[in-house]
């Protein structure tokens, strides 16, 4: 069995697993970023993740194959954050559950409204997992 069907057979028999707050060690989260991402995570992301509402791994077995973290006001809003899948593992669902169950986590913990912001190619995405359209503003703070 070639790789790419044995990771969607261990995905749908519900091999890959689900964690809240798993706090990836920086060497882990370092290795996933890169091929997740494509390059390294920001600086210090364990002081982020430390002051987040929560965030939610995927794994394989250890490795760690999707994340997203939810940022929150301290009151009625969370935020999704960098949510990322290793891209071996991509259009089987997993970034989907990870939104899922971030939704899920933050109502639970209190969270009245749930934010994102993303990039034109990832509306449909965002639209799928329940996203509505909102007005909103941004304004950079730095060059």
């Amino acid at each position: 069995m070639d790789e790419e069907l044995e990771r969607l057979v261990r995905w749908r028999l519900g091999l890959i697993g689900y964690v809240v707050n798993p706090f990836p060690e920086a060497a882990v989260l370092d290795d996933f970023w890169r091929r997740a991402w494509g390059g390294p995570p920001p600086r210090n992301y364990g002081h982020v993740l430390s002051r987040s509402l929560a965030h939610l791994g995927a794994k394989d077995g250890e490795r760690l194959v999707g994340f997203v973290n939810i940022a929150w006001d301290g009151g009625l809003h969370a935020f999704i954050l960098d949510t990322a899948v290793d891209a071996a593992y991509r259009r089987q669902g997993i970034a989907s559950e990870l939104v899922r169950l971030a939704a899920k986590l933050a109502r639970d913990r209190g969270a009245k409204w749930l934010h994102v912001d993303f990039e034109p190619h990832l509306e449909g995405f965002y639209r799928a997992c329940g996203f509505g359209p909102t007005a909103a503003g941004l304004m950079q703070l730095s060059p």
